[in-house]
Formats: C-alpha cells, sequence, structure tokens
C-alpha cells in the first residue's frame, strides 16, 4: 500500500426533518458538494442517538416518524473542505460539524469518460 495522502474528513450531524426550501438537508447539502466538485459523500441515517437538546431520536417500532439521526461524510483535500465550510454555515440552522485529519489510503473507481468520474483526491 501507498504512503496515505492527508485529507480532511468533514463530518455532519443532522436531524432526518431538517429542511432547506422544502427540500431534505441532506440532499441539498450532497448536491452542493458534488457541484462544488468535492471528491465525494455518503449520507448514513443513525437508528438511534441524541443532540444537544438530550432527546432520544429512535427507530422504536412506535415511533417511526421520529427525526431520525443524518450523518453525512466527506473527505477530501483541506483546501476544498475549507472552501466548502462558508457554504455549509449558511444551511445549517441546528446540528453539530466537525473537521478531523485522515489519511487516504486508496480512492479507487472505475474510470469512465464523463467529467464527473474524476477524483479530486
Amino acid at each position: 500500500m501507498a504512503q496515505p495522502l492527508e485529507a480532511q474528513l468533514l463530518r455532519i450531524f443532522l436531524g432526518s426533518l431538517d429542511k432547506h426550501r422544502r427540500r431534505p438537508l441532506y440532499e441539498v447539502i450532497v448536491e452542493m458538494a458534488r457541484k462544488r466538485g468535492l471528491s465525494g459523500a455518503t449520507v448514513l441515517r443513525g437508528v438511534m442517538g441524541f443532540g444537544a437538546n438530550r432527546r432520544i431520536h429512535t427507530v422504536k417500532i412506535l415511533r417511526l416518524s421520529e427525526d431520525l439521526p443524518i450523518i453525512i461524510e466527506i473527505v477530501d483535500k483541506p483546501e476544498r473542505i475549507e472552501a466548502f465550510l462558508s457554504d455549509l454555515d449558511e444551511l445549517i440552522q441546528e446540528g453539530l460539524v466537525t473537521l478531523g485529519k485522515v489519511g487516504v489510503i486508496a480512492n479507487r473507481h472505475t474510470r469512465d469518460k464523463s467529467p464527473d468520474a474524476e477524483s479530486n483526491l
């Protein structure tokens, strides 16, 4: 394996019911990251969690409509993540945003001819 490339992990914690102009906020953030040319984004849905308000959000059978935890993870070069943070500040009214250093060991994908297939890492 090659030496790890230095990158940053941007992690955004939201609720599944968070919206931006009547659209799910996680969709808006992922689309914005794609338009900005970031390497990729993944949305993860949690089964249970709580935030600053200390209220439990869960997938219990009688509480399926609860505001479930959502995590968006984006890994890219530090300067690209920094540039994206100002966009996020305007969108996120509630939630937690963290940033950490990571080492990218591999970023593999099948190449195709579309410009969207290029990796930034």
